[in-house]
């Protein structure tokens, strides 16, 4: 059987760029906009929001749910753009990778002539050539699971000779890396710094091919290495597989989502009576259609664009209601957590004493991580005032030995985590939930 494509009306509310009480927050639904407190229908008085209409082109596919494919906007002379309010930028123009806090990641590591560094997430390499623009004589390991971020790595190298050593593969793979590098390189407690920046890279959310972001209609892979580990299951297969209270405790731990189990609820119905989900568009749509309030949960992904709804997230900001489901699918496909807390481990033992460690995390499992290794408390849900590492050490040790293992591994160097400036949040707003965390290895 074959279906014709048709054409469909689809109505786009458009706000203004910039929220017109704070410049410096983005207002992507003006009707919950925190800064705003007014209607859609007094923003439409005001010209702060332009109501317009446009077609929409939808492919129908056989076996398929149909799909907006594309969108294309009616663009108008109106009083908002005479006044200055920018219109939309097209969809293949992507912004240019900028380091998040790289001043401050310089600033805490202090580098100097002679020093060894490893970054374990390279990624575009902004924290690497700050470092190395700031220390001339200094040396870089560039760790990423990332083959493209593996392939900038060792251009990279070019420009910088002898001061890049690019490495390709996961945080628990790096001791075995480290003994292919040069004699000297996989000893323990001989490197002077260490950089995690920890969750996806711009490159990562801007390819659609990648699959991990919900403004970029892709199939829905997640994998930051399927390259290298073809035989690892996508995002796509995860939901095909997993069953309904295993998906929802996936979204409820690794998402922190309120609503897990009727979003599982919704996948597994629409992947039995509608198919199988295979783009990130499909996923969206169901999560936004099971958590509206004027549809039903069973009938599988919708066609209209205005489906998308768009809610308040921790730090009241606007943000897609599947944004959580999306992360907790990353965080389980890439065994996100597991990596950052041997990358934490690996710290430890690698450093040397007075080496610094410098983490930037995005969301709050990430930094709890980061902050219970930094503290001392690396093991959950012990009902016990001893320090959760040496929980598990028996009364039998020696007064000398009990005080050797209790002494602490690490000195913060800020009493709490540094978040980005407001210059840099505008000039690069997806650094705003960043957390940067400094300490010392001590003896």
């Amino acid at each position: 059987t074959t279906y014709t494509p048709r054409s469909i009306r689809v109505r786009l509310a458009l706000p203004p760029p910039v929220c017109r009480a704070n410049s410096a927050v983005k207002c992507c639904l003006p009707s919950s906009c925190r800064y705003c407190r007014t209607s859609r229908a007094a923003k439409r008085r005001n010209k702060g929001v332009t109501m317009m209409w446009t077609t929409a082109r939808v492919v129908w596919r056989r076996s398929q749910s149909p799909l907006v494919s594309r969108i294309t906007l009616a663009t108008r002379s109106t009083h908002n753009n005479r006044r200055g309010h920018a219109t939309a930028a097209p969809a293949s123009r992507m912004p240019p990778h900028r380091p998040v806090m790289a001043g401050e990641t310089v600033r805490f590591l202090e580098p100097q002539n002679n020093q060894t560094f490893i970054d374990m997430t390279f990624g575009a390499g902004g924290h690497s050539r700050a470092l190395l623009d700031a220390a001339p004589g200094a040396t870089i390991i560039a760790l990423d699971r990332d083959p493209h971020a593996h392939r900038l790595a060792c251009e990279m190298a070019t420009e910088y000779p002898g001061r890049i050593l690019p490495v390709l593969g996961r945080f628990s793979e790096l001791p075995s890396l480290l003994r292919t590098l040069p004699e000297g390189y996989g000893r323990q407690r001989f490197i002077d710094g260490i950089i995690f920046d920890f969750g996806c890279s711009s490159m990562q959310f801007d390819e659609a091919a990648r699959g991990f972001s919900i403004a970029h209609d892709g199939p829905l892979d997640m994998r930051m290495d399927k390259d290298r580990c073809p035989e690892q299951l996508s995002a796509a297969e995860v939901l095909a597989r997993v069953q309904e209270q295993d998906l929802a405790r996936i979204l409820k731990v690794y998402g922190e989502e309120k609503q897990a189990k009727k979003i599982a609820r919704a996948i597994v119905n629409a992947r039995f009576t509608v198919k199988r989900i295979e783009t990130t568009a499909e996923l969206a749509s169901i999560v936004a259609h099971c958590l509206s309030s004027n549809q039903a949960t069973e009938t599988g992904p919708v066609s209209s664009a205005s489906s998308f709804e768009y809610r308040q997230d921790k730090l009241r900001r606007p943000a897609h209601v599947a944004t959580k489901t999306f992360q907790a699918l990353r965080i389980f496909v890439n065994n996100e957590l597991n990596e950052i807390n041997y990358g934490m481990v690996l710290a430890k033992h690698l450093l040397r004493t007075g080496g610094k460690l410098v983490t930037i995390a995005f969301h709050s499992l990430e930094d709890t991580i980061v902050k219970r290794h930094l503290t001392g408390h690396v093991v959950d849900d012990v009902a016990s005032r001893v320090p959760l590492q040496f929980i598990s050490h028996t009364l039998a040790h020696e007064n000398d030995t009990m005080q050797e293992m209790m002494k602490p591994n690490w000195r913060q160097l800020t009493k709490h985590v540094v978040v980005p400036s407001e210059a840099e949040v505008t000039a690069n707003p997806r650094s705003r939930s960043a957390k940067l965390r400094a300490a010392v290895r001590l003896s």
